[in-house]
């Protein structure tokens, strides 16, 4: 059985941001409740990240603890964020294969 979980963040919405994607992918790792957590940022959440310093320091925080936090790198450069999520530890680059590669897995997918 797979304890890897895979979170697609979306949403520009702090409270679902902080109380939802970062707290649990966080907590699953540290806790052990998995093995791997990755999340994929893409669109919208990607200028929360880069405007929002409490946002920022969870981030830092999850990638420092072992969260993959990946973004979309055409999102990022068409919001002129991209420099704001790699100085939070976030790997930016096209994301599209990864996604259809979380896709294709069978894998459950959590998208918020």
């Amino acid at each position: 059985m797979s304890r890897k979980a895979k979170i697609l963040w979306t949403t520009d919405n702090k409270e679902t941001a902080m109380h939802m994607v970062c707290l649990y992918a966080h907590n699953a790792l540290i806790k052990g409740w998995m093995d791997e957590v990755e999340v994929l940022v893409w669109g919208a959440s990607q200028r929360l990240i880069a405007e929002d310093a409490e946002v920022q320091a969870k981030v830092e925080a999850m990638v420092k603890e072992g969260v993959k936090v990946v973004a979309c790198l055409k999102c990022a450069d068409t919001m002129s964020v991209t420099s704001s999520l790699e100085s939070c530890g976030v790997s930016v680059y096209y994301t599209g294969e990864l996604l259809s590669a979380w896709i294709h897995s069978g894998e459950t997918v959590v998208s918020v």
